[in-house]
């Protein structure tokens, strides 16, 4: 196959991991190849700490399509599973990057560990890319000053701000507002009886980002621009939810969305999910934030 690799998980695809792609696409530009990125499916994580709550960023459709927008010709899967956790450093340079994806050359963070044990890291690669014919880089780690303590640009970064209901800060370490995909499924109709249809997606593997009401942004069928909207996520505690997902209601559009893949991007926190004293008490409170979300996203739209 060929190519020189960005290696690493890369959930979220944010700023750091760009750059990682960035300095892959030069040294592919030095050495005549082409530019590809080298991602590991399951998440390590889920091999290890299989008791861990959810915590993806992306499914695994949303990481191909950001690294190939980021510039990489294509991508490529690294199967994580136990046989590869339980290889040597020099066996998965020997046997997955040169021998089974024929890898030119590979660029990955400072902070880069693998092998059994994470007795690899970035160093033990480069002594291993002289040995093995690989041409190896490290990216330099880059420093997000938005953060508090001007610390590097991480998907552990973005996940605690997405807990904190800090999307703002999530979009600005990602590059992008974060955003959750998913088949439209058919909910209890509720939302429609109060006046304000929603589209109901599971949750599934990602984060759980803070429970509560969000203005939102998705591209619909039969629009060419994306189409705003309120949306809850949580168990929604006034009809005695139980299943964690996120319900949309998107303003001035009627199609039927029912078994669309739609993509969902939180642009705003509005306020925390809470229990109200009845419908018709939930019924003005929807009403009360799709005005503050339209409120939002036409600033958002005029700045």
């Amino acid at each position: 196959m060929s190519g020189v690799a960005a290696l690493g998980n890369f959930d979220g695809v944010h700023a750091g991991h760009r750059a990682v792609l960035d300095h892959a696409r030069r040294l592919a530009a030095r050495i005549g190849s082409e530019p590809v990125a080298a991602v590991f499916a399951p998440h390590p994580r889920r091999l290890f700490r299989p008791e861990d709550p959810p915590f993806r960023l992306m499914n695994d459709a949303q990481r191909e399509r950001a690294l190939l927008a980021a510039g990489a010709a294509r991508v490529d899967t690294i199967r994580f599973d136990a046989a590869l956790a339980a290889m040597t450093p020099e066996d998965f340079v020997r046997d997955v990057l040169v021998g089974e994806l024929a890898l030119d050359g590979v660029v990955t963070g400072a902070d880069f560990c693998f092998g059994k044990g994470r007795a690899g890291n970035a160093g033990t690669l480069k002594t291993l890319g002289t040995e093995y014919g690989l041409a190896v880089d490290i990216a330099p780690t880059l420093v997000a000053e938005r953060l508090e303590d001007r610390g590097k640009f991480s998907s552990s970064a973005v996940r605690h701000a997405l807990r904190e209901g800090d999307v703002e800060t999530a979009a600005h370490l990602l590059g992008r507002p974060w955003a959750i995909e998913g088949e439209v499924a058919h909910g209890d109709k509720r939302g429609r009886t109060l006046g304000f249809p929603t589209a109901n997606i599971a949750l599934g593997d990602y984060l759980r980002p803070k429970a509560g009401v969000y203005a939102v942004e998705a591209m619909l069928p039969g629009r060419d621009i994306p189409v705003g909207g309120v949306a809850n996520i949580g168990r929604r505690p006034t009809v005695e939810g139980t299943e964690e997902r996120l319900e949309a209601f998107f303003f001035d559009y009627s199609g039927d969305l029912y078994g669309q893949t739609l993509e969902v991007a939180l642009v705003a926190f509005i306020r925390e999910e809470r229990r109200f004293d009845g419908l018709e008490a939930l019924k003005a409170q929807i009403a009360a934030d799709s005005q503050s979300a339209r409120a939002l996203l036409d600033r958002r739209g005029g700045a």
